[in-house]
């Protein structure tokens, strides 16, 4: 059974845990500066219990619509209402493996009119969903998180995947298992890394990328969040970010 060593909790972050723990990394900084783009990344070491951040402020106070990452939470909803099985099942003839892995927005938009506005609106308040500055309520069932009608931090990301995969949302274990299953990217021996990495567009024409996950090292989890800006309409922001997540990996992580 897992157990939980950290102090951030799902939307709180870093106001529940001691300034001592959370560090300020150049470094970090950096490596958005070297792939000319603005944004955050944030790292929590969850056996230190410390957290290190490019930008402190960014981290817990720059709010940005969550798009594409939204589904994480999205299929966290659907498995645990039936709506859908596992990640084998389909609708409009995709798997959700497939749709969660290729950010289908036909997929995810289906799975929202499934759920309901109503089932879908009391799980997002018992979740604390984008909450960090407003009381969001779905407005358009199936285009919410994309219109930029609901907003979260980095902080708040960060949150949702510690807690995933740690079995702390309040979801059964089986519901946690199937979405942290379809995150895994790589398994080597003793090192497991998981995320879910997104690109968007804000209304006002803003691209943006989100990337929440985890590295696994002998059992014991690392977590970190990456928002990555851009104005640039040719910036490959995914190739980018992942990037970005080769050298957190290689270099900031114990």
């Amino acid at each position: 059974m897992r157990y939980l060593f950290g102090c951030l909790t799902i939307w709180i972050g870093l106001m529940a845990c001691s300034p001592n723990n959370v560090k300020e990394n150049p470094a970090l900084g950096k490596l958005l500066e070297e792939e000319n783009m603005s944004g955050v990344v944030g790292i929590f070491h969850n056996l230190a219990g410390d957290f290190v951040l490019s930008d402190r402020k960014w981290f817990r106070d720059s709010a940005a619509m969550p798009g594409a990452s939204f589904h994480t939470v999205l299929t966290l909803i659907g498995v645990e209402t039936g709506r859908i099985m596992d990640s084998s099942a389909t609708l409009n003839g995709i798997t959700l493996n497939q749709a969660f892995r290729g950010d289908s927005l036909s997929f995810f938009q289906e799975l929202a009119r499934r759920v309901g506005q109503d089932t879908l609106q009391s799980w997002l308040d018992t979740l604390g969903y984008a909450r960090r500055y407003d009381t969001p309520r779905i407005a358009k069932l199936d285009s919410f998180w994309i219109d930029n009608s609901f907003r979260v931090t980095a902080d708040e990301q960060l949150g949702v995947v510690k807690r995933l995969y740690f079995d702390q949302l309040p979801f059964q274990r089986r519901t946690h298992a199937i979405v942290s299953d379809m995150m895994v990217q790589s398994v080597s021996q003793d090192i497991k890394v998981a995320y879910h990495i997104s690109e968007n567009q804000e209304p006002n024409g803003s691209r943006i990328v989100w990337v929440q996950g985890w590295r696994e090292k002998e059992k014991h989890p690392d977590f970190f969040v990456i928002q990555l800006r851009s104005e640039d309409p040719q910036a490959d922001m995914k190739a980018a970010a992942a990037r970005i997540i080769d050298r957190i990996l290689a270099g900031f992580l114990p």
